[in-house]
């Protein structure tokens, strides 16, 4: 029985085990939101059924080796399989949940059981300190080596479908040269070996056709046809075009529809600058996919608009996608653009540059690593980088579906030493949208919109501050950094919805 093989085994079985947890985790956290809850509760679940395999495995008294390869090909099923099986049950099901949960288990399970097996396999190889000692450390470095290359290497370079089905392939190639290992201890090697390979043989087959099944499950989980889709470090960016036009979601999030798109970003862009003492420096925080920048280059007195976006897939396709770099005016290749790819927090915290204008494009705050740039450490940031006669503007959620979130942003703002306006405007394809317009003093409005716009005109643009009943101010938090109340206000409020 070769040591340095069995060693280099516990290397590669720890190393997938990682993996599936992280696909369960990250796969969650796109279909669902909140980050944070979604990789805790599949963390925790995970742990407890490692701790239920580890019980179980002092019941496996006889063939223990032979347990072992047979729970390796189980795992290698059952993992290699999560990511497919995941996406078709969201796409097609309503028990996404169940589905998330008792994969985790039984993949935990699986994995808790492999450990304890292995010890007892080479219990009479090595003293037992020795034992002990060796196997935790490569199990450890195991884990190590998923951690870094899940989401530098694998998800960006393969997605989450192909990533599932290799850690799969790769156990079952570990459940198959155990059998020449273990062979002195297996009572049925050839059985073993011809399951192995047509698992293996299924599992390539899974991994060449892993775009279409990655196809298959987006197809089913939107509404238009998918014309583009890619996973970056950061997300999921899917493109689709159909009767609403051409749309962009990000993690499974609408965020705009060419039909429609210019109501929301002209009133993003238009009312904050109009009332800037000057335009000649924007800052745009968020906003890749260069919509926002295209409003802003219809005023000529714009010398300079520095573009920070933290995720270089999602302004390279805004800038490569033929259908958006069109939609987007190509803003991107404009001399005056400037695209810096980084979190804006620390770009804040790192540049003394002043602007004259800011506008904060970010998605809504759905988790922990997007409410921290809702927040008043964030706005306090934000005010020191504003100009004095500068004007910036937020982009606030729904003040009708998510009102307490709304209202939350715009104390947020106040706590933050900001002057505020919030204001709102209707987008048919999310209804009822907010903005928090913001400066050190008031600013009323100090030049008139530019010609040729498609939504606002000086009459319009004064409606967009006035709030009717069923979305006046409400009483909220003030959203910090220690306790992102925010998030919680959200995603109550949203789920009423869903």
């Amino acid at each position: 029985m070769n040591k340095t093989l069995l060693f280099f085994t516990v290397l590669v079985i720890a190393t997938c085990g990682l993996i599936y947890e992280l696909i369960a985790g990250a796969l969650a956290s796109y279909l669902l939101g909140d980050s944070i809850t979604q990789f805790s509760t599949v963390i925790g679940t995970y742990l407890f059924a490692m701790g239920i395999g580890s019980w179980l495995s002092r019941f496996i008294e006889r063939g223990v080796a032979q347990r072992f390869v047979e729970i390796e090909l189980g795992v290698a099923l059952v993992g290699g399989l999560c990511a497919p099986m995941l996406f078709l049950t969201f796409a097609l099901t309503d028990i996404f949940r169940v589905a998330l949960y008792g994969n985790v288990l039984v993949i935990g399970t699986l994995v808790g059981l492999e450990i304890p097996l292995l010890l007892r396999i080479l219990k009479d190889q090595l003293k037992f300190k020795d034992l002990v000692s060796q196997v935790l450390t490569f199990d450890y470095l195991g884990a190590l080596a998923a951690s870094i290359t899940f989401p530098l290497l694998f998800v960006p370079k393969l997605g989450l479908v192909r990533t599932s089905l290799l850690f799969g392939l790769l156990n079952a190639l570990v459940g198959l040269w155990s059998t020449w290992l273990l062979a002195p201890v297996l009572a049925h090697p050839v059985r073993l070996r011809v399951k192995a390979v047509a698992l293996s043989i299924f599992l390539v087959v899974g991994l060449v056709m892993g775009d279409r099944l990655t196809n298959f499950s987006e197809e089913h989980l939107y509404a238009d046809d998918v014309v583009h889709a890619t996973s970056s470090p950061y997300q999921r960016i899917v493109l689709t075009r159909g009767k609403r036009g051409f749309s962009l979601y990000l993690n499974g999030n609408l965020q705009f529809s060419s039909l429609d798109e210019y109501r929301y970003h002209e009133a993003l862009v238009h009312p904050v600058l109009v009332r800037a003492g000057k335009v000649e420096r924007v800052l745009v925080l968020g906003g890749g996919d260069g919509l926002a920048a295209r409003e802003i280059l219809k005023y000529p007195e714009v010398k300079n608009i520095t573009l920070v976006d933290l995720d270089p897939a999602m302004t390279g396709l805004a800038t490569r996608y033929d259908e958006l770099a069109e939609l987007n005016a190509h803003a991107m290749e404009d001399p005056r653009m400037h695209v810096i790819n980084t979190d804006a927090m620390e770009y804040l915290r790192e540049k003394p540059e002043m602007w004259d204008v800011i506008v904060v494009d970010f998605p809504d705050p759905n988790n922990f690593s997007l409410g921290k740039l809702y927040t008043t450490g964030f706005y306090k940031l934000l005010k020191r980088r504003l100009a004095p006669e500068g004007v910036a503007v937020i982009q606030s959620t729904s003040p009708m579906f998510a009102r307490r979130s709304f209202w939350c942003i715009d104390t947020t703002l106040k706590a933050a030493g900001f002057w505020t306006q919030p204001y709102h405007a209707l987008v048919p394809s999310f209804g009822e949208w907010g903005y928090v317009l913001v400066a050190h003093e008031p600013a009323p409005p100090r030049r008139p919109l530019p010609q040729g716009l498609r939504f606002l005109t000086e009459d319009t643009h004064e409606g967009l501050f006035q709030f009717p009943v069923d979305m006046s101010p409400l009483p909220a938090e003030v959203n910090r950094l220690n306790n992102q109340v925010l998030v919680h206000y959200y995603e109550e409020e949203w789920r009423r919805w869903n």
